[in-house]
């Protein structure tokens, strides 16, 4: 990789660099509060690196969960990847070897960042989207050692440290809406979810409202890429 494109990348990657810091150093310090150090933290977020889940699996840990239970849990709380990661298939599918690794590195987080598909004139896309996806991936797992680290040396109280994860997924939603004059796939995520939530409730949301947000932009799409081409022509 280039000096220039990695420069692009850690400029591109900003808007995450503070959320993941701060939201990886709670998780080190809530994952200390239960009695695991941060090599313990660092060795979570390289080997799962699912943020929201880390924050669940903590208590998970502390309360004993079967292997059952951490599956089933794991399979709700990330179902929404199922869906989303479809919609990149296109830019994944001829990165060679560094396919795995976007994959792999694959966040919420990332994803808004790279599903435009845009990328800096003569840059190559698939190392430029590997450099973000890996500088992100750094982000977090600095944030879980330096978390796991104060927690063992300042005190620190855990309570309502998860909601930074609910903060950063709103300022990158800001971002996004910010960036794009285009906003009816974001009022239709929203008004879909809040509908579902309302139904299902809080425990049953997640699924249902990323099946109809699926579907809501399938059939959203042609309209869209009507629009686009237009602005374009």
């Amino acid at each position: 990789m280039t000096k220039d494109l990695v420069k692009a990348a850690f400029y591109r990657s900003l808007p995450v660099l503070g959320g993941y810091l701060v939201l990886g150093v709670g998780f080190g310090i809530l994952l200390g509060s239960v009695g695991y150090g941060p090599l313990w933290a660092l060795a979570m977020s390289l080997a799962v690196y699912a943020g929201s889940m880390q924050y669940v699996g903590v208590s998970l840990i502390a309360g004993g969960a079967s292997v059952l239970t951490v599956a089933l849990t794991t399979l709700m709380v990330n179902a929404r990847h199922l869906f989303y990661s479809i919609s990149m298939y296109d830019l994944y599918k001829n990165a060679g070897k560094c396919r795995n690794v976007l994959i792999f590195t694959l966040t919420d987080e990332t994803y808004s960042l790279l599903c435009g598909g845009s990328v800096p004139e003569n840059t190559d896309p698939d190392r430029y989207r590997l450099a973000v996806s890996l500088l992100n991936y750094g982000y977090w797992a600095a944030g879980s050692l330096l978390g796991g680290l104060l927690g063992q040396v300042l005190p620190f109280d855990t309570t309502g440290i998860e909601f930074s994860m609910t903060a950063l997924f709103v300022t990158v939603f800001v971002d996004q809406w910010r960036g794009t004059r285009e906003h009816r796939p974001a009022l239709l995520g929203v008004g879909l979810t809040l509908a579902c939530l309302l139904l299902f409730g809080r425990e049953l949301f997640l699924i249902p409202s990323m099946a109809l947000i699926t579907l809501a932009l399938a059939l959203l799409r042609p309209a869209l890429e009507g629009k686009e081409g237009t602005a374009r022509g």
